[in-house]
C-alpha cells in the first residue's frame, strides 16, 4: 500500500513540475490525459465516410493511426496537452482579410516546436530514460479530443475547442510521454447551451449540423488546403477572406473577453492586417517567397494566395483592380489566370470585357478557357450590344 502511495505521489510531483515548466516556457494552458483511444475516433471515421475532408487525402490515408497515440509514440502512457493563445489586435475592416493566427512574422509551428523542445528537456530531467515526442497538428492525433480529456475545455458546435478563460483563439499542441503521470479530470460540461451563432454566421454553410464541419465548404480549407480552383458556388461566400477565416470564432460569445496574447511572434505585421489583395496580385515567385516564405501563407504558396486575392478583388467589385486582373491573365499559373477571369466577370465593364476577349484567343488551358467563357457570358455585367444601345 505504501508503495502505491509513493508511486502516486511521484507521478503527481512530476505532473505538477511539467505543468509549471509548460507555463514557464509560454504555454497558456496545460493538462495531462491518459494515452487512450480518443472518444471522438468513431465520429472522425464517420466524418471521413461523408468525404468532409475534401482533398485532404492524407487524413484518410492514415485513418487507422488516429485510433491511439501509440501510432505516434510507441508505448506512450501520457499525453500532455498544451494551449497557446494567439489573439492579438482587432482586425481592420477592409478587403484582404487574413485569419488572425497568421498575422505574425513566424509560422506558429516553429514557435510551438521551440517551446515543446524546452518542455521536453525538462521532462527528460524529471524522468531519466523516458521517451517523448512533440506534436503540432502534423501527426495523426485528435488534439481536441485529448484537450477535452485533459480538462482544457469543451468542443463547441463549430468544432473548435473553447476554454472558459481564453476562448478558442488557441493553438493546440501535445507532448507524448512513455511514462504514467497524474491525470487531470476531463471537461464534462458543454457551455455552448442553445447558442448557434457560429453555425448561422458561416457564409458558405460549412456546418451540416452542430459539431460537424464540412471542410470542403469551409473558407479556411478553400483558401489554404485546396490546390485546385475554388468551386464557383462558394466564391462569393468567401467575401474578403484571402487566407483562412475567423467568422465562427468572431461571433462566439466566449471570445468577447479573451485576453490578448503576449507572444511577440503573433503580433500583426502591417502587410497582413489586412493584406493588400491588389499588391499581392503583382508579386512574382521570388518576391512572394521573400515576403511570406517563413509565414503560414507559404502553405498554399503563391498560386493559392494569388488565386484567393483575385477572388477577393472580384467580390469587392472595385474597378480599380481591373488592370492588375487583366495582367494576371498572363500569369504562368492556370490557377491564377482562372481566378482572375472570374473576378473580371464579377466586376464587369468594357475594360474587363476587352481584356477577357483578348486573352480568350491565346489561352491554351481548357479550365481557364471555360472560366473566360463563363465570365464573358455574365449578362448582368456585360450587356449585349443591342441591350446597351437603348430603344
Amino acid at each position: 500500500m505504501s508503495g502505491e502511495i509513493g508511486i502516486s505521489e511521484t507521478r503527481s510531483i512530476a505532473a505538477e513540475e511539467i505543468k509549471r515548466r509548460a507555463r514557464e516556457v509560454g504555454f497558456d494552458l496545460v493538462g495531462i490525459a491518459p494515452a487512450v483511444t480518443p472518444g471522438g475516433f468513431a465520429d472522425f471515421q464517420a466524418w471521413l465516410r461523408h468525404c468532409y475532408d475534401g482533398e485532404m487525402q492524407y487524413l484518410s490515408g492514415r485513418e487507422a493511426a488516429y485510433e491511439h497515440p501509440a501510432h505516434v509514440l510507441p508505448r506512450v502512457k501520457s499525453v500532455v496537452m498544451l494551449g497557446l493563445n494567439y489573439r492579438s489586435a482587432e482586425p481592420s475592416p477592409t478587403a484582404g482579410r487574413v485569419s488572425r493566427y497568421a498575422w505574425g512574422d513566424a509560422d506558429y509551428h516553429d514557435v510551438i516546436r521551440d517551446k515543446l523542445k524546452q518542455l521536453s528537456e525538462r521532462v527528460h530531467e524529471l524522468l531519466p530514460g523516458c521517451r517523448t515526442r512533440g506534436v503540432v497538428d502534423t501527426a495523426p492525433l485528435l488534439e481536441r479530443d485529448f484537450a477535452q480529456l485533459a480538462g482544457l475545455g469543451w468542443i463547441a458546435k463549430n468544432t473548435m475547442l473553447i476554454n472558459k478563460s481564453i476562448g478558442s483563439w488557441t493553438f493546440l499542441a501535445a507532448l507524448l510521454v512513455d511514462r504514467e503521470l497524474a491525470y487531470d479530470a476531463p471537461q464534462e460540461t458543454d457551455h455552448c447551451g442553445s447558442c448557434t451563432r457560429c453555425l448561422e454566421a458561416c457564409p458558405t454553410d460549412a456546418f451540416p449540423q452542430p459539431f460537424v464541419l464540412d471542410a470542403s465548404k469551409c473558407i479556411s480549407y478553400l483558401t489554404i488546403e485546396l490546390r485546385s480552383p475554388i468551386p464557383g458556388e462558394l466564391r462569393e461566400g468567401m467575401g474578403d477572406w484571402l487566407f483562412g477565416c475567423d467568422i465562427c470564432q468572431e461571433v462566439c460569445p466566449w471570445n468577447r473577453k479573451a485576453p490578448v496574447s503576449a507572444e511577440p511572434a503573433f503580433q500583426p505585421r502591417q502587410d497582413l492586417h489586412p493584406a493588400d489583395a491588389l499588391g499581392l496580385l503583382r508579386l512574382d515567385e521570388e518576391e512572394f517567397r521573400a515576403k511570406f516564405g517563413h509565414t503560414p501563407l507559404a502553405r498554399p504558396g503563391r498560386p493559392g494566395v494569388l488565386r484567393n486575392a483575385a477572388i477577393v478583388l472580384g467580390n469587392s467589385g472595385d474597378r480599380r483592380a481591373i488592370p492588375a486582373l487583366v495582367a494576371a491573365l498572363n500569369d504562368q499559373e492556370p490557377l491564377i489566370r482562372g481566378a482572375a477571369a472570374w473576378a473580371l466577370g464579377q466586376i464587369g465593364g468594357e475594360a474587363a470585357r476587352a481584356g477577357l476577349l483578348r486573352h480568350a484567343e491565346m489561352e491554351e488551358d481548357a479550365e481557364v478557357r471555360r472560366e473566360i467563357k463563363d465570365a464573358l457570358s455574365n449578362d448582368v455585367q456585360f450587356p449585349s450590344a443591342s441591350s446597351s444601345a437603348g430603344g
